[in-house]
């Protein structure tokens, strides 16, 4: 079955709404939606993300690359954490994100993640991931 990310993206207003629910109550939420995927054995990995101030952006947009660190550009550029996700279409991917706990001005971005039997499979660097995937259980 093809994977599917959710990547869950907020904005100032959903973010400073989320920030006010109680932490238990935020735990209690998304523990149940992570219990409904796993039962269903159709969740892969699934991680939020800390608050961009401790994080950095890598620029390439010079020769050099530029290091800037949080926060940084607007909170509709970034994605607070995701879902990893194994299903048969990505029409189940989108029926899973509707049931995804989300506060209002939210929005999750769902992309599959290609295969890699979708890649070339006699490319020298493919011939090592698969290597690699198979020495890690990942295949």
């Amino acid at each position: 079955m093809p994977k599917y990310m959710l990547v869950m993206r907020g904005t100032d207003e959903s973010m400073a709404k989320m920030m006010e629910t109680p932490f238990e109550q935020m735990l209690e939420t998304v523990g149940r939606f992570n219990e409904e995927l796993i039962r269903a054995g159709v969740l892969v990995a699934a991680e939020g993300l800390d608050d961009p101030s401790q994080g950095a952006v890598v620029d390439y947009s010079s020769e050099t690359p530029v290091v800037t660190d949080g926060p940084y550009g607007e909170t509709k550029e970034l994605f607070g954490g995701f879902y990893l996700i194994d299903v048969a279409s990505k029409e189940e991917a989108v029926e899973w994100a509707k049931r995804m706990p989300a506060v209002a001005g939210s929005k999750c971005e769902i992309r599959r993640v290609p295969a890699i039997d979708e890649f070339p499979q006699d490319n020298e660097w493919i011939i090592k991931e698969r290597a690699w995937r198979e020495r890690t259980g990942q295949l």
